[in-house]
């Protein structure tokens, strides 16, 4: 197992500066009033949160176009949940990438029970249909979400993740700011219990995902 560090997620929302992700780009540090939870040092990838999140309260939706109640539809079941774009250079398709790696390497049964649910930050571009198309070369198991902008950066501080709306660069490029951690849900209390950072490899997905199925600290 890892090395885990166990924070109060509430103190890191009261308290820590919000650092956001470029996805490629340098760009500038989002409103300081909206909190990163920090996930330590960088040997420790994963932070087990001494006071879980609540699931976000989101109804979005999804890339068949149909709505999707996030709540409704992945209660009771171990879900991932993470905020990022699909016009992304670097981070967003690394991380989703690396997650289905682990996932590949679950029995069938648990690969069925695991929910990875990819928000997107930048909705205007991430339509549902190419939503879908570039999911479904992650893995197609893989739920994408969209809607409109302001719902969902509410849905993102609910968990302490900080979204800026798109804007574009000098040189044409639309950059979207976010934070870019994985927030893994347990499967008993429906909370997130579990954060992990931008860094966290293929191999630290493979090792933990067999105990955040069965919803315990890994």
């Amino acid at each position: 197992m890892h090395s885990k560090k166990t924070v109060l997620a509430t103190a890191f929302a009261a308290v820590a500066a919000l650092t956001l992700s470029a996805c490629g780009s340098s760009g500038d540090q989002a409103d300081d009033s909206v909190a990163e939870v920090s996930s330590g040092t960088g040997s420790e990838p994963a932070t087990v949160l001494d006071q879980p999140f609540t699931k976000p309260d989101l109804v979005l939706t999804d890339t068949h176009g149909k709505k999707y109640d996030l709540r409704e539809q992945t209660k009771g079941k171990p879900t991932l949940i993470y905020f990022g774009y699909t016009n992304c250079p670097d981070v967003c398709p690394l991380t989703m990438s690396n997650i289905a790696i682990a996932k590949r390497a679950l029995p069938k049964a648990d690969q069925d029970k695991l929910q990875v649910v990819f928000v997107t930050t930048d909705p205007e571009r991430d339509t549902p249909a190419s939503l879908g198309s570039w999911l479904r070369a992650q893995d197609p198991g893989f739920t994408g979400l969209t809607g409109d902008f302001p719902t969902i950066q509410a849905g993102a501080r609910q968990i302490g993740i900080g979204i800026d709306p798109p804007k574009k660069e000098k040189d044409g490029t639309v950059v979207s700011m976010h934070g870019a951690q994985v927030i893994a849900f347990s499967p008993k209390t429906d909370k997130g219990y579990v954060l992990y950072s931008e860094d966290t490899t293929a191999e630290d997905y493979t090792e933990d995902l067999p105990e955040l199925v069965r919803g315990e600290t890994p």
